[in-house]
């Protein structure tokens, strides 16, 4: 029988629907599979590393290439749920800057039941993901949050990243239990911006501390690298020089870089680890889409030697 899963990745499963816009055709719509959670299992997954997404799609033809391309990332499709609803789709009417608004009443994503994971799925995890719009609508979010408690007792690595989506004061609640849990935050500066409703991100940053003092908090910038905190240690990593096709994903490939590194090579310290992210979500960004880097072009960019 093949192994479960090292990497399960809960959250959403969608389709980006883009507007593009030119002289010919000036309002045109393009469908790309995405979704936060899927994202970072399919960039865990390429590095070498069995991974699943355990999310809800639909029936219909955008759930069917969710699943197509979840078994050509190498995902283990046991975790796959296909319901018979509508499929979750996130609008994006913008995308510089990213606008998103989500068309997700009765969706497939919130019939997701982790009940109908494979058996002995947790006990081989090594590290669960959580975050994204998930988390931010019942009645998935109380199923995921109660997952998260059980993965926590089962001393599991905890990793949450909440993606801001234009959440409302209702989510801060999820957002202070979910940090408390997770042994590793990724946020972003706007993330942090947006979700404590103040201009800046080191206000945010400090409650998220306050609530959990012992987590590993990746704080990703943009062009400006990214950061890390644990406990009162303090690491820096700078954007590498690179030709930008797009930034679809970065974030995403980030986590599923310093994932895999942490899984893979425990002993190698926390510089390392953060440069080795932050060079894979840099090696995402000079491809079109939410592209998950091979290690190759990863290694390019990454300045140290995986030894």
């Amino acid at each position: 029988m093949i192994p479960l899963a090292q990497f399960v990745s809960t959250g959403e499963a969608l389709t980006d629907m883009i507007r593009t816009q030119s002289e010919t055709h000036p309002d045109t719509w393009i469908a790309r599979a995405g979704g936060a959670g899927w994202n970072v299992a399919r960039v865990v997954s390429r590095l070498g590393v069995s991974s699943a997404a355990a999310v809800a799609v639909s029936c219909d033809l955008f759930g069917e290439e969710l699943k197509n391309k979840s078994f050509e990332a190498g995902l283990d499709l046991r975790y796959l749920q296909q319901i018979a609803a509508p499929p979750l789709l996130a609008m994006v009417p913008e995308t510089n800057p990213p606008h998103y608004f989500f068309l997700r009443g009765g969706a497939a994503d919130q019939f997701f039941n982790p009940q109908k994971l494979p058996i002995g799925w947790l006990e081989a995890a090594q590290v669960v993901y959580f975050g994204g719009i998930s988390l931010a609508i019942e009645p998935l979010a109380g199923r995921l949050l109660e997952l998260a408690g059980q993965a926590k007792t089962a001393g599991k690595t905890i990793c949450y990243d909440p993606n801001f989506r234009a959440y409302g004061p209702e989510y801060d609640t999820t957002l202070e239990a979910m940090c408390r849990l997770a042994d590793i935050i990724k946020v972003s500066d706007e993330d942090l911006v947006g979700l404590f409703r103040n201009p800046d991100p080191y206000f945010g940053l400090a409650r998220v501390q306050q609530w959990n003092p012992e987590a590993a908090i990746l704080l990703t910038k943009g062009s400006n690298g990214a950061d890390l905190y644990v406990g009162l240690d303090q690491y820096s990593a700078r954007a590498p020089q690179i030709t930008v096709m797009d930034t679809v994903g970065a974030g995403d490939a980030c986590t599923g870089g310093f994932l895999y590194h942490l899984m893979t090579l425990p002993k190698h310290g926390w510089q390392a680890r953060l440069e080795f992210g932050v060079a894979t979500g840099a090696a995402a960004c000079q491809q079109a889409g939410a592209h998950p880097p091979s290690l190759e072009e990863i290694l390019s960019l990454f300045a140290q030697e995986l030894i």
